[in-house]
């Protein structure tokens, strides 16, 4: 009853308003309007406006066609539709708590004659639900194919799906987009397939939901990947080069998943010879007092539930005579290089007495006895030829 009284009241002011307009004309008069988009849950803000207005009324309808405002007067009784602003110039309204069933065309009407309208669509966005990931089984082997799926609902657009493994990327996924029940909605889902291995033990893989009515703050899911591999081994000697009489210490340095159990120690594929000196502690080995009969190959052997591996370290036990010898000067090396410098100096001094003897001058100056004797130059010269046997030669090299 109540509903047809508003009605009949809404009638009769549409007709005031047009015998209004018709005395004072409408030329110049136009509504204006903007789409609204919202999130859903949100407000919507719906505003009407007209630059020129001779007292016109306005009113706001919605996609039903039901009159929501006529001026300053509510003619639909929902308790989200408020008034914003009523004046001449403007009627805006307010839809709270909006749902997609609100999605959809309003119209402003201004009551000239004929009646002047613009229309306003109403997008009201669909909240993606937080996104679950699914598929994964504790503990996975390594080397197994592993595939993961993360799901969410709600989202209208369709949500994006996006993969990350430690923080970078994953392209090559599968998506599928299915449409929800009340056929306003979305379901998206996304698979994730790769092969595993112990370097993927510890990681974090995350879904990460993008839309539109999340301002720019994603949804995401996390599953933190356990991954169960046979154990690495590897001997670490406390020192490099052992000697007699001191003590070494080898590390069985051993990782895998479940944790490897206490290792074995083994020397020559036996026992230890000697547990008194041979002292295991752990994943170490303590050998006191070393001496040559601790030479030989010591094995370390790790286990746990998925299978076992193993690493040998050869021990050579050294005299620390030796190593004193090996640690001071290298008197052969000293001495090799002393030969060759006396040998480069020889080798010199033999090579220059060649070249000096390849450019030499000589002359020869003869002392003949009785020379001094001669009358003159000559008569010393033949003087001197004849006694050539017994005189004395001297030469002079010169270059």
């Amino acid at each position: 009853m109540g509903k047809h009284i508003i009605h009949s009241c809404i009638i009769r002011l549409h007709q005031a308003a047009a015998s209004k307009s018709k005395v004072k004309g409408s030329q110049g008069q136009f509504p204006l309007t903007q789409n609204v988009t919202v999130v859903e849950g949100g407000t919507a803000i719906l505003t009407c406006r007209v630059d020129q207005n001779d007292n016109t009324s306005l009113q706001w309808s919605n996609p039903a066609q039901q009159t929501l405002y006529f001026d300053d007067k509510k003619a639909l009784r929902d308790n989200r539709i408020e008034l914003v602003r009523a004046s001449w110039h403007e009627l805006s309204i307010s839809v709270s708590d909006v749902s997609l069933s609100d999605e959809g065309q309003y119209t402003c009407s201004l009551f000239t004659m004929p009646v002047k309208t613009s229309k306003a669509y109403l997008t009201v966005l669909g909240v993606p639900e937080k996104p679950q990931i699914s598929g994964f089984s504790s503990p996975v082997m390594e080397g197994d194919l592993m595939q993961l799926t993360c799901k969410t609902s709600g989202s209208k657009p369709a949500a994006d799906i996006r993969w990350f493994k430690n923080d970078k990327e994953i392209k090559d996924v599968k998506y599928l987009k299915e449409e929800d029940a009340n056929r306003k909605t979305f379901t998206v889902s996304s698979t994730l397939d790769f092969r595993v291995d112990r370097s993927d033990d510890g990681v974090a893989v995350i879904c990460r939901v993008d839309h539109e009515s999340l301002n720019a703050t994603p949804q995401v899911a996390m599953q933190v990947l356990e991954i169960h591999y046979t154990p690495s081994v590897k001997i670490i000697p406390s020192t490099p080069f052992p000697q007699e009489g001191q003590a070494l210490t080898l590390t069985c340095e051993s990782k895998g998943k479940p944790l490897p159990e206490p290792v074995l120690w083994t020397k020559d594929g036996a026992e230890l010879p000697d547990p008194d000196r041979m002292v295991v502690s752990g994943r170490e080995l303590n050998i006191l007092f070393l001496n040559k009969t601790d030479n030989g190959t010591y094995r370390c052997e790790a286990t746990n539930t998925i299978g076992q591996s193993s690493a040998e370290y050869v021990l050579i036990v050294h005299d620390p005579n030796s190593l004193a010898g090996q640690n001071g000067p290298d008197h052969a090396l000293i001495g090799g290089i002393v030969a060759v410098v006396v040998f480069v100096t020889l080798c010199s001094i033999f090579l220059l007495g060649r070249y000096l003897a390849r450019h030499k001058g000589t002359y020869l100056t003869n002392e003949a006895k009785g020379a001094e004797d001669a009358p003159d130059a000559d008569t010393a010269i033949i003087n001197a030829e004849g006694s050539q046997v017994n005189a004395e030669e001297k030469k002079e090299y010169f270059i």
